[in-house]
């Protein structure tokens, strides 16, 4: 009796330790991530719409690290292991991260994933929208120079200034790039944060910008866009990249993006950008507020 008693005894703490055990794995399991994002508008929206929809359909914990820099600066902190994730596009992926060439909107997804699939990331699915590469001019620069490709601009080019992101300088699907395939030569480049650019042109400290196609600007300051009539700019396609790692952790992450799976056009980011760089409202809220209004998250 006293050995059963003893077994039974043995036996419930063998059940305790194990419920205990249980739960302390259920509580490790709640993790936390870290999400960052690029230095402009846009970018920062993305990022805490994934967190967002990350948040309210799992258990983790995301921290935001958003506005760290240009697109070297998050890629370098994505293959570091200080982020785990960050929205980011396939043009750039491509052309600037990996200096090779791109294709259509199909070939250039394709060939990012298999490229990210070296340093062990992940491009999951895109959000619907090409945020590609553009140049803008107000309607008076256009008028004056009768511009409406970018062959036209070469024409008048050397007379005019351009403003542009300061990565936009160097990066070879960015001016270097222009120059050699159109020919393209400005009398000065200045570079500069993609937030006062528009300013500067309205104030007609430059003449030329280099814009992004969703740029809530373009629409409120009724900009020219310039057609890109050789098609220099690769297909830019936003989407999430995220760490294998990561994935392999927490399957549940890449579920939860997927809710953002084609929910974005061209027009809808403009009019996104556009509620922070024109009416003030902080990216957060309107990140928060568009995935209410479309019932992407419940909380």
């Amino acid at each position: 009796m006293r050995l059963k008693k003893g077994l039974m005894i043995g036996m419930a703490s063998t059940v305790l330790a194990a419920a205990l055990a249980g739960c302390s794995s259920a509580q490790g399991s709640k993790g936390t991530l870290t999400i960052g994002s690029k230095n402009f508008t846009e970018n920062i929206l993305l990022a805490h719409m994934m967190a967002d929809v990350i948040e309210d359909q799992t258990d983790l914990k995301v921290e935001r690290k958003v506005n760290l820099g240009g697109s070297n600066v998050a890629w370098k902190a994505l293959l570091n292991n200080d982020i785990q994730l960050y929205p980011d596009y396939t043009g750039t992926i491509v052309a600037n991260y990996y200096q090779e060439k791109t294709g259509t909107a199909d070939e250039t997804l394709k060939k990012t994933r298999e490229l990210v699939k070296k340093d062990n990331v992940v491009f999951t699915e895109p959000f619907g929208f090409n945020n590609t590469y553009t140049l803008a001019v107000t309607q008076d620069t256009a008028a004056k120079y009768k511009l409406k490709t970018f062959s036209d601009l070469v024409k008048v080019s050397p007379n005019l200034i351009l403003g542009c992101e300061f990565e936009f300088k160097d990066r070879p699907d960015g001016y270097p790039g222009l120059n050699k395939t159109y020919g393209m030569t400005f009398k000065e480049v200045k570079g500069m944060d993609h937030g006062i650019m528009y300013r500067s042109l309205t104030d007609k400290n430059v003449d030329v910008v280099d814009a992004f196609s969703t740029d809530g600007q373009i629409k409120i300051n009724n900009l020219v866009i310039l057609q890109d009539d050789k098609s220099f700019f690769p297909p830019y396609h936003a989407g999430p990249l995220v760490r294998q790692d990561t994935l392999t952790k927490y399957p549940e992450v890449e579920k939860a993006l997927h809710t953002l799976e084609g929910k974005l056009t061209e027009q809808v980011m403009q009019e996104l950008n556009a509620k922070v760089d024109s009416e003030g409202l902080k990216e957060e809220t309107v990140a928060m507020d568009f995935l209410k209004s479309q019932g992407l998250i419940k909380k």
